[in-house]
């Protein structure tokens, strides 16, 4: 595929394979975009923003109404495309373009509901006969620098409420998996939307990246990725407006009087959907020491059913990591931590990309498993003797994303919801849950600003004060 700016696709000498994680055979080729390649889109998406910012709200709905249209038409493809570049099953894949679109529609909705307020400037001293309302504006170019793990809906997240609130956007895809972005490209074009308000430069993060990031004509930068990386784009972003979405360590406490079957359920999908690779994976989980045994003997056959293979197999319950390198890391960790003592329940074992899933039990709230972003397939386990010990283990980490608790006491409950640290809490529930018009985003260095179209539209548009005197 090629990739797309100043109103055009290109082309380039160099090139950068796509593979699958699977087998790594290559499906595909993109440029080797550069800094001038950003440049040039820029230069363009200056022209794009003007004729945005003129469009009508009406307009920009239609668009984005369109573009769903389009891809429904094209979903299995999409989702095939997710699960080649990605890695996911396609059952997820397929999960996600549904849940792409319900963003962009959602994004589209809106697009009509941009509103200021009006404010009661008589209550001011002096202010007598004025009247005041506020107005909110577009930035002018947002930049979008997503993710692997989710190709399609977390850069739906970025694009529609861009769209939706009047910008020209400007996406920098992984690496890893940029055909699905270029495709929703295809879509959003074929739809109406202007080219010289859209472009995908596809290409090294580090060049491409900073190339974006230190330029001021981007006045909004919208990132889901690593705590590391996402502090180096605050560091060089300098006077702009920036949502981080980073990294997490997702605690479950799973309480005496708890439903363990309901639980142990929930924590095998929460922390085993997509080989463990989403940042509110469940990744901690915390039980009781009198009933740590019993929820281990329920959550054990859960995990070892989890087949895992090729990820277009109907029957593969889990597929392969993105990297070699990535699942080399989680089989390290995983030694490391039974080393220091932590008992291996289930997996463990690795080939190629293929990390089994995994649980350790015993796991020390000091081992690098228990405290870090593992983003793999695999669990740990620790005991805790009451309720503030769970809560002081919860709270035990730089992350705050995603927690949840299992319990049936009210008290209990609200108590978690008050003092554990996290964007998004889940009673009677796994940490893996988001609807996506709700608002989403993290305390501490799990990143700061919220995503959901009607929440990253308000971080997406200006406001001015208005005073008619």
């Amino acid at each position: 595929m090629r990739m797309f700016f100043a109103a055009k696709w290109h082309d380039r000498a160099e090139r950068i394979n796509v593979t699958n994680p699977f087998n790594g055979e290559v499906i595909d080729t993109v440029p080797r975009g550069s800094a001038a390649d950003v440049d040039a889109a820029l230069a363009m998406l200056v022209e794009g923003a003007k004729v945005m910012q003129k469009m009508p709200s009406a307009e920009r709905c239609r668009i984005l109404r369109k573009t769903v249209e389009l891809i429904q038409k094209r979903a299995e493809e999409f989702a095939k495309t997710i699960t080649l570049e990605e890695g996911k099953v396609l059952a997820e894949s397929r999960l996600e373009v549904s849940r792409g679109c319900e963003t962009l529609e959602v994004s589209a909705e809106e697009a009509k509901r941009i509103t200021g307020e009006v404010l009661p400037l008589d209550a001011a001293p002096g202010g007598a006969g004025k009247f005041g309302f506020t107005l909110r504006v577009p930035c002018g170019i947002v930049a979008a620098i997503t993710p692997f793990n989710f190709p399609l809906n977390l850069v739906a997240h970025k694009v529609g409420p861009a769209i939706a609130a009047g910008n020209a956007v400007l996406i920098k895809p992984a690496g890893d998996t940029p055909l699905t972005a270029l495709k929703l490209v295809e879509c959003l074009l074929e739809a109406g939307l202007p080219p010289q308000v859209i472009a995908c430069v596809t290409g090294p993060g580090s060049e491409i990246g900073n190339a974006i990031c230190t330029d001021r004509r981007v006045r909004k930068i919208s990132f889901t990725g690593s705590y590391e990386v996402g502090s180096a784009i605050c560091r060089m972003a300098g006077v702009k407006r920036v949502t981080m979405e980073l990294g997490s360590n997702s605690p479950v406490i799973v309480m005496d009087d708890a439903d363990l079957d309901r639980a142990a359920q929930l924590v095998s999908m929460s922390g085993f959907a997509n080989a463990g690779q989403v940042c509110i994976s469940a990744q901690r989980i915390l039980t009781p020491q009198r009933r740590t045994s019993d929820f281990l003997d329920a959550l054990k056959p859960r995990v070892e059913a989890l087949t895992t293979g090729n990820p277009l197999d109907e029957s593969t319950k889990m597929g392969p990591m993105i990297r070699e390198s990535d699942a080399a890391r989680v089989e390290s960790w995983i030694h490391e931590a039974t080393l220091a003592g932590a008992t291996l329940i289930a997996g463990g074992s690795r080939q190629g990309t293929l990390h089994a899933p995994t649980i350790l039990a015993n796991v020390s709230p000091n081992q690098r498993i228990s405290c870090d972003e593992l983003f793999g397939p695999a669990v740990a386990v620790t005991p805790f003797t009451d309720f503030d010990e769970a809560l002081a283990l919860a709270n035990g980490t730089n992350y705050g994303l995603s927690a949840s608790i299992f319990t049936r006491d009210l008290d209990r409950a609200l108590r978690f919801a008050r003092e554990v640290d996290a964007g998004n809490l889940h009673i009677n529930w796994g940490t893996q849950w988001r609807a996506d018009f709700m608002p989403y985003g993290g305390l501490k260095d799990s990143g700061t600003g919220k995503e959901g179209p009607r929440y990253a539209i308000r971080e997406m548009t200006e406001e001015k004060m208005v005073v008619i005197h």
